[in-house]
Parts: structure tokens; C-alpha cells; sequence
């Protein structure tokens, strides 16, 4: 597997300048739009009950909300469910789907303004053998490369809903890790909205970093060592 250190030179990402600290409730106080390209490169972290760190990059993201996109469980107002999306900003929104999966989203805007971003993907950093034990034995490339996927990994579902994750004790939280160049980045509709209307079925709120081609009989350090 091409670590993720290795991945991040390979796409020209730089150190962030606040790396390894927390991200803030006001970091976050900005429209899904904003917040979900520049979470490219944060880190979301796990702290397991031992104390320890499971955590990976995060490298694909989707932005939802305010009440007007009825690609957002706001469309419906503040129900039950979607009640924790009104904020503050900073609380997780993590929800179950399909009757078999958790996703995570971590709710961003002014409190009042119903809005999150998805975390869809990780190149995960830390606690990879408890990242494959709870992933089943699934080759490195699929552990985290999916929203239930990360969940899984990450042993995160409903009794996390609602977290504060600004918390200085909250068990999952954000970190600043990297910065990722613009070039590096690619855009698109978000995934799994068929039955939602235009235009926001289209809209290009996906973000995902992207790997430059891998150049023909190239090996990973790993490999080499």
C-alpha cells in the first residue's frame, strides 16, 4: 500500500501552519460550499477508549444545505433527525442509511443555518491495524474510500450524533494536517441524489483529491524498501 505521506508529496501538499491543532467552532462558521474544499487535508481522529489515535486524511468531502437544497435532510425543516444540522457548528451529524450503514458529517455555518459536510473518503494515518481488523480483512486501497467505509474504520456511528466535536475532551474531532493545491482537487454532483431535482441533483459540490497517473512501472517506497 502507497502510504499516505507518500500520497500527499505525490499531489504537492504542503504542512498546514496550525498542524496538529484543533479545528475551531469559528473555522467552521462559514456556508458548506466553503467549508467542505478546505477540510481537504484535515485530519479526523477517533481517540479509541485506551487513548489511542485512529485518524486518516481527509480527501473527499460533499457539501449540504441551507434549507433551500433538497438534497439536504433540512428540506423538511428541523425534524428529528435533522434538528442537529441547525447547529452550533462543530456537532456531528452522523446518521443511518439504507438500514446498514453510518455516514458522518460534521455541521458547519452560523448556528440557526441548517448545513454539514460529508466526510466521504480518509488516506488513513493512524491505527491501521485496528483499521483492518475492522474492516475485515479488505485490501488497504478499500478500507476508507467510502462514508460507511470511514464509519467502519473508525468504530463511529449513533452514539456520536450530536458530539460536540470543539470539545477540548470530545472523542472525535478535526485536526488542521495539510494544505492541498487547488490543482489537486477535482469537482462533481454529489453521489446517490437520483430522485432529487434540479439543479441540485447536479450541483458540483463534491470535492475529492485526486492522485497524479502513476508513471508506468513505478513502485511505491513501500515496495522498495
Amino acid at each position: 500500500m502507497e502510504r499516505t505521506e507518500d500520497r500527499l508529496r505525490r499531489v504537492a501538499a504542503r504542512p498546514h501552519p496550525r498542524a496538529g491543532q484543533r479545528v475551531p467552532r469559528a473555522w467552521l462558521t462559514r456556508p458548506a460550499v466553503q467549508v467542505a474544499p478546505a477540510l481537504l487535508g484535515a485530519r479526523l481522529v477517533r481517540l479509541e477508549p485506551d487513548g489511542s489515535r485512529t485518524a486518516g486524511i481527509i480527501v473527499e468531502t460533499e457539501a449540504y444545505g441551507p434549507q433551500e437544497d433538497l438534497g439536504c435532510h433540512c428540506r423538511a425543516g428541523p425534524t428529528r433527525r435533522a434538528r442537529v444540522l441547525y447547529g452550533p457548528p462543530g456537532l456531528a451529524y452522523v446518521y443511518f442509511t439504507y438500514g446498514m450503514h453510518w455516514l458522518f458529517n460534521v455541521v458547519v455555518a452560523a448556528q440557526g443555518v441548517p448545513a454539514a459536510v460529508l466526510i466521504r473518503a480518509l488516506w488513513p494515518t493512524e491505527g491501521l491495524a485496528r483499521i483492518a481488523a475492522r474492516r475485515g480483512g479488505r485490501p488497504p486501497r478499500a478500507w476508507t474510500d467510502g462514508p460507511a467505509k470511514v464509519c467502519q474504520a473508525l468504530d463511529v456511528d449513533g452514539r456520536f450524533h450530536g458530539l460536540d466535536m470543539t470539545a477540548p475532551d470530545a472523542p472525535v474531532f478535526l485536526e488542521f494536517a495539510w494544505q492541498i493545491p487547488p490543482a489537486a482537487v477535482t469537482t462533481g454532483p454529489r453521489v446517490g441524489l437520483n430522485t432529487v431535482p434540479e439543479p441540485w441533483r447536479s450541483v458540483p459540490w463534491r470535492w475529492r483529491v485526486r492522485l497524479p497517473r502513476a508513471r508506468a512501472n513505478a513502485r511505491s517506497r513501500d515496495d522498495s524498501s
